[in-house]
């Protein structure tokens, strides 16, 4: 694996818990206004410990832009979150990632070469300006500049309903960046098909109405046929926690606990979102478990430290993995202590490690396909 992230110095990796809880209060407090800590809901505790607000990658993004005293935005998730937090903050604020390594295994399915590719393929079949490109948040500035350029927008797990809705011109009104009428007649949705085609469904379209876009495939593996009759060409991309939940596992929870809830986030297959009793992205998940009764056991389809979390903050309910193996996200499961404490004292030394920098041309098209995704919302 080519690796982005350099070895850590012995004294960061050797360093026992107490000690680097120490070195990062240290470094908080001589920093003071000048850094704020963002932390991810997927993050370990070790970790969420020191940060100033918890959220999703938009919603952080957005929690950086606001913190005007802020010089540093230390993100604690992964890459395409701290390029999104780069693109809306000012140009005096610096976006740190504790460890370059921290990827996205979807975000990294689709590639901007792979969707420009697409896009041309596409326009051999039909007319493009009938086509509107929507990513997922969880995407690379990169494609959130094509997005931009192209008339789409970006979407979150809680708001691709509104803004698929808009794609498709299924509520009246135009364009709130361009004011221009909509013509959208398809989209094309990257990169987890899973959220596209849950949206779909829930926007009342069937399954003949979708196609799976392969970009390893000649025109996505599809006859051109298809690609004019789909509504929505949703990338061959996937969540690789959320996609280890099943319906079996829903099935053996509900035999063991016959009144307890099932909690799916959309990310996950059709076949598990349509067995849920509640399905929403991360925050609604937590809203969920905050609103429970005393008692509710909860089944969650999610990432385990959030799991956790859950769990260990509202001991009068009970909350538990669907998914037996607890598998975490192992990419953002690399920020860690350590990192945190290397950059967090490179910044005392006067030394900005780990600088995530979005150049002006992409930044400038990713901000227009974010701003018409607030403008939808």
């Amino acid at each position: 694996m080519f690796r982005l992230q350099s070895p850590l110095p012995d004294r960061y990796v050797e360093a026992t818990p107490d000690e680097l809880a120490g070195w990062i209060a240290t470094a908080r407090a001589d920093l003071g206004s000048k850094v704020v800590i963002l932390g991810h809901h997927y993050q370990r505790d070790e970790v969420m410990t020191w940060a100033d607000a918890r959220g999703d990658s938009f919603g952080l993004a957005r929690f950086a832009a606001a913190q005007r005293e802020a010089s540093y935005v230390v993100f604690c998730g992964v890459q395409f979150m701290a390029e999104s937090a780069d693109v809306l903050t000012s140009g005096d604020q610096q976006v740190i990632l504790p460890d370059l390594n921290a990827g996205c295994s979807m975000a990294d399915m689709a590639d901007l070469d792979s969707v420009e590719t697409a896009w041309e393929e596409i326009a051999s079949v039909v007319d493009v300006e009938s086509l509107v490109p929507i990513t997922y948040m969880n995407s690379s500035a990169a494609l959130k500049a094509f997005v931009g350029r192209h008339g789409g927008a970006v979407c979150t797990s809680s708001n691709a309903r509104a803004v698929l809705s808009w794609a498709l011109g299924l509520e009246p009104g135009e364009d709130p960046v361009s004011g221009a009428k909509r013509t959208g007649r398809r989209v094309l949705f990257f990169p987890d098909q899973h959220l596209g085609r849950n949206t779909a469904f829930q926007l009342g379209f069937a399954s003949s109405d979708m196609s799976v876009w392969n970009p390893r495939l000649d025109l996505g593996g599809l006859e051109d046929t298809k690609v004019k009759s789909s509504t929505f060409l949703l990338w061959k991309g996937h969540c690789s926690v959320h996609q280890r939940f099943s319906v079996e596992q829903v099935a053996a929870f509900r035999a063991e606990h016959p009144d307890g809830k099932v909690l799916v986030h959309p990310e996950c297959s059709h076949e598990v979102v349509e067995l849920g009793d509640e399905v929403g992205s991360t925050d609604a998940i937590i809203r969920y478990v905050e609103n429970a009764p005393p008692g509710t056991v909860m089944g969650v389809a999610t990432e385990i430290h959030l799991v956790h979390r859950l769990a260990n903050e509202h001991p009068d309910v009970t909350v538990v993995s669907l998914d037996p193996l607890v598998c975490p996200c192992s990419t953002m499961f690399r920020i860690d202590a350590p990192h945190l404490a290397w950059v967090l004292e490179g910044l005392v030394a006067g030394e900005v490690r780990n600088r995530i920098v979005v150049d002006d041309e992409t930044a400038a098209g990713a901000r227009i396909a974010l701003e018409r995704m607030l403008a939808i919302t």
